[in-house]
């Protein structure tokens, strides 16, 4: 897979399209792309579904940890791959 499209979700996301950013990562089954699926529905506020996204990631939901932490989180991953 080719992480630029991930970066690119990640990109949608940093400008409020959630809708396309959701369309990108609901294509992809990796751990990476789950970990953005998660993202979004937790900030979708949609608790049922990112937790089983997280878990399909093979990461726990964050409780305290704000959007913009976890998108720059997301993102330094993703440019380290």
């Amino acid at each position: 897979m080719n992480v630029d499209i991930l970066i690119e979700a990640m990109e949608l996301d940093g400008i409020e399209d959630w809708e396309a950013a959701h369309r990108i990562v609901q294509h992809w089954d990796t751990p990476e792309a789950n970990w953005i699926h998660a993202y979004l529905h937790r900030k979708e506020g949609d608790t049922w579904n990112a937790n089983y996204w997280y878990d399909r990631a093979n990461r726990v939901m964050p409780n305290t940890k704000s959007f913009e932490g976890e998108a720059e989180e997301i993102k330094n991953f993703l440019e380290n791959l």
